[in-house]
């Protein structure tokens, strides 16, 4: 009997983990795809609270959280296509146009959030998608709510991984993508559009970047507020890396660090006289040592951050 409590905490961590998981999950996905590709995208965290805003506002104007998805989905999209004006045909630093990006969503997001919302920050509750239970599924004991009693977005995102992760390594355009971030020269004399490779990866992952954000608002917390992506956006920067540039790997990284986040909230709330700042870096300190123990022999695409000029020789 005394084991009961500890297999009750590990199903509430697993399903809460697998819960804070998701949009960490969606913007590494989005990483992998604009870095394969050759384009460093460090605005996951702006693409992030962009399409966090696009699902609260598209959902508080229409009513139908679908409607606030698809229109979260497209502004992430649109600043990806923003990046790939910056890096690949302004040739701007991609770090620099990445932080710009970032720094350009937070500052929309607030101003546009007072402007629909009408409140300081947001602050006007929307409707979502609510936890869908598979059936016999979600009985099993600890997976089944972990896993099989979670929303839509949290269904869709291995089935997008797979799919990404298939595309990538089994398919023509998959090798084009691999190409344009490995060696963009030699891919260009293959008859390969090395530009356009780029405008549809950074376009990828925005969307798959404000998916994550999406999540956030339409499935966790059901509201909009300044900021809300909170470093998620930088942890799966972290997540790309430890999972070696792969869909899957990154993924599996993605809900290590959800796990983390999950236990710095139960650690909240177990210890209410330790200031809650203390457990609130555990994520971000797991991010640090994950990358410190595990960087050893890791290896990016050999183009990615280089500018590519079909010009130069």
């Amino acid at each position: 009997m005394s084991l009961l409590p500890d297999i009750g905490l590990i199903t509430v961590l697993l399903a809460s983990g697998v819960r804070l998981a998701t949009p960490i999950g969606f913007a590494a996905l989005g990483g992998v795809l604009a870095e394969r590709g050759g384009v460093y995208n460090v605005g996951l965290e702006g693409m992030m609270l962009w399409g966090a805003f696009g699902a609260a506002a598209g959902t508080y104007l229409t009513g139908s959280p679908v409607v606030g998805l698809v229109a979260g989905i497209l502004l992430g999209a649109a600043a990806g296509l923003l990046l790939a004006l910056l890096c690949v045909t302004l040739a701007v630093n991609q770090l620099v146009a990445g932080i710009a990006i970032n720094l350009l969503c937070a500052g929309l997001t607030a101003f546009l959030a007072r402007a629909t919302f009408g409140l300081a920050g947001g602050g006007t509750a929307v409707s979502g998608f609510a936890a869908f239970p598979i059936p016999y599924l979600s009985g099993l004991p600890v997976i089944g709510p972990a896993l099989f009693s979670q929303d839509p977005l949290a269904y869709m995102l291995p089935v997008l991984v797979a799919a990404v992760a298939f595309c990538m390594y089994r398919t023509q355009a998959g090798l084009r993508l691999r190409a344009a971030g490995e060696s963009p020269r030699a891919a260009d004399s293959a008859g390969v559009n090395v530009t356009a490779i780029r405008y549809v990866s950074l376009a990828l992952s925005g969307a798959c970047a404000a998916a994550g954000g999406c999540h956030l608002v339409l499935c966790q917390v059901y509201i909009f507020s300044e900021g809300m992506s909170a470093g998620k956006g930088f942890i799966a920067l972290a997540a790309i890396i430890l999972g070696r540039w792969h869909p899957v790997g990154a993924v599996v990284a993605a809900l290590f660090f959800g796990l983390c986040d999950a236990l710095q909230l139960q650690l909240q709330f177990s210890n209410p006289l330790v200031p809650y700042q203390i457990f609130l870096i555990l994520p971000f300190a797991a991010s640090l040592v994950a990358l410190v123990w595990f960087n050893g022999g890791t290896r990016q695409p050999a183009a990615t951050g280089k500018v590519f000029d079909r010009e130069s020789r």
